[in-house]
């Protein structure tokens, strides 16, 4: 990967981390430094930023090993300053498995809030229970706010998916887009008033959306089957002022073969 070292190969994935991501590092050390002046501020800043990525690195591992389950391969894990992208080689035909793949994510994230509860409580430390805490409200907001039923995000491909048991899968991806669009402009009015970045993540989700629903349509119009689609990109929007995850899917062209699904946790 351009620009990127790897780290390792974990449980059969190569994972790679961006140059740039010392960046992050840096501003991360500045900002610490700035507000508290000692190095001790420092480390807990820089050490909270990295245990905030390998949450969600893990996440992203969640939806990687459920997916093998199922047959699919991952190509890469990547972690950037915008966060994490694991690119998978597609995504399960049958709805039961797709909800399986996406909720695997924020399943990670619940079970590591309750493991760093867990060790909060039975830290002796106040510092150690001040950072457990801080951590375990990071995964929390994660998992919950992942799950919001804004197709295509992970909340919004479970009910596409639920939908699916029920409906055609064209009929379901216009349904959950529909919900996605409608929750996008709640976003964007609560953005106005309190978060301008929740404007830019809810015109992304519209936007994907709205690619979903293009991209079913094209299905039936080609008879096409759901796994050898156009290619796909699921990106994950991390919210700095909320800590929120966002996720939407950009068209990349069409790869006759398979359908490639990349899950990026994005920092702003």
């Amino acid at each position: 990967m351009r620009w990127s070292w790897k780290m390792g190969r974990f449980a059969g994935i190569n994972t790679y981390v961006h140059s740039t991501f010392l960046l992050l590092i840096a501003w991360a050390a500045w900002g610490a430094y700035k507000g508290a002046g000692t190095a001790l501020a420092v480390a807990l800043g820089v050490g909270f930023l990295l245990a905030v990525f390998g949450s969600v690195l893990l996440h992203e591992f969640g939806h990687a090993l459920v997916a093998r389950r199922y047959g699919i391969n991952t190509r890469r894990i990547i972690l950037s300053p915008i966060g994490g992208i694991a690119q998978l080689e597609g995504m399960p035909a049958r709805p039961s498995q797709e909800l399986a793949v996406a909720l695997a994510g924020p399943a990670v994230n619940f079970v590591l809030a309750a493991g760093l509860w867990v060790f909060g409580e039975l830290s002796p430390q106040p510092l150690l229970y001040g950072f457990a805490e801080s951590l375990m409200w990071a995964n929390l907001t994660l998992a919950v706010f992942n799950l919001l039923p804004a197709f295509p995000m992970d909340g919004g491909r479970a009910l596409r998916a639920l939908l699916s048991l029920r409906m055609g899968d064209h009929r379901a991806t216009q349904t959950a887009a529909f919900v996605g669009k409608s929750i996008a402009l709640v976003m964007a009015v609560v953005g106005f008033f309190f978060n301008w970045t929740l404007i830019a993540v809810a015109a992304f989700v519209w936007y994907a959306a709205g690619r979903e629903v293009a991209a079913a349509r094209d299905e039936m119009r080609f008879g096409l089957h759901p796994q050898p689609a156009p290619q796909w990109r699921w990106t994950r929007r991390w919210s700095r002022a909320a800590s929120a995850p966002m996720i939407w899917r950009q068209r990349n062209g069409p790869e006759p073969a398979t359908r490639h699904v990349v899950f990026v946790t994005t920092r702003y």
